[in-house]
């Protein structure tokens, strides 16, 4: 685990070689070869632990009676290796969903190979925290999942239409989408971004009514929210290496997506001073900060010997 930590967290490493030379240099003797195997066969269910006990700490934020909002979405992480690619599995996709007000992660699925988001990622959906609102893009909008939604109590959810499909107006007030025994009557809420000329047809199971009610308005408002998982997959793999593969094989890629979902929640939980930030990337930068103190040019300058 602190191996693999080191790879996800130090920008200054950027393959297996390169992490075991630091950690080599810093007295950690660890074995590449001996790792690379270790990766290969050893359980990743203590990675699983690691990351299910943070997820459990970063819940601990969520505020009590408050409508949290949830988007959650796919990323694919393309594979380069030839083992796999002969066994048809070219690509991994990682579904999450993003508490919007704890910055937490939940309902983290893998699924290793091709595959349309509308067949996986039920996992995440069903992770929807209560009291919340689970946005999800057109990827996900398959008529047979609304209607399995709209069947929670306490789950709410806002879903991106395809424009193709066939919406019938209904006397209530409520759309008929799709035809045929799939079809289901759900409210729709549409509304245009002009600047983009692009239309949005949006699903929801929020009530149009009641002293609970939400306006439209505020339901275009919650789907602009769901960018918040794009920011997720941002940082993920511009800092902590997501997309960065260094082993060639299911188990070891698994461990390593593991670790940079655990390194991203270490980075929530952890406090530093208030006049130097509160956000995630100077969280981040402050780690950098101190591992070069600690490890610095001027550091390995004074402990090496040059010749005159």
């Amino acid at each position: 685990v602190t191996c693999w930590l080191n790879f996800a967290l130090d920008p200054g490493v950027k393959s297996m070689r390169g992490m075991f030379a630091i950690l080599n240099q810093q007295g950690i003797k660890v074995d590449i070869s001996t790792f690379s195997k270790a990766s290969k066969n050893r359980s990743s269910q203590i990675f699983e632990s690691i990351l299910n006990r943070l997820i459990a700490e970063v819940k601990k934020k969520a505020p009590p009676n408050k409508l949290l909002l949830f988007p959650l979405d796919s990323t694919i992480i393309t594979i380069m290796s030839k083992i796999l690619w002969g066994q048809n599995i070219y690509q991994v996709k990682l579904f999450s969903g993003v508490n919007l007000m704890t910055e937490g992660i939940e309902g983290i699925c893998l699924h290793f190979g091709q595959g349309h988001d509308s067949k996986y990622g039920q996992e995440t959906i069903d992770a929807i925290p209560e009291n919340a609102v689970g946005i999800m893009d057109r990827g996900f909008a398959a008529l047979k999942r609304i209607k399995e939604l709209l069947k929670q109590k306490s789950k709410f959810f806002v879903i991106r239409l395809k424009n193709n499909i066939s919406l019938e107006p209904k006397e209530n007030g409520m759309f008929q989408v799709g035809k045929g025994e799939e079809r289901v009557e759900v409210r729709v809420v549409a509304f245009c971004d002009i600047e983009n000329q692009t239309e949005y047809r949006l699903a929801t199971n929020l009530p149009i009514s009641s002293e609970f009610a939400v306006s439209n308005e505020e339901v275009a408002e919650i789907y602009r929210q769901r960018w918040g998982i794009e920011l997720l997959w941002k940082f993920l793999k511009m800092h902590l290496k997501l997309d960065s593969l260094i082993t060639k094989n299911v188990n070891g890629i698994t461990i390593q997506i593991y670790t940079c979902l655990i390194a991203y929640l270490l980075l929530q939980l952890l406090e530093i001073p208030q006049d130097l930030g509160s956000k995630i990337l100077e969280k981040f930068r402050y780690l950098q900060a101190l591992v070069r103190t600690e490890t610095s040019y001027v550091h390995w300058f004074g402990r090496m010997v040059f010749q005159k």
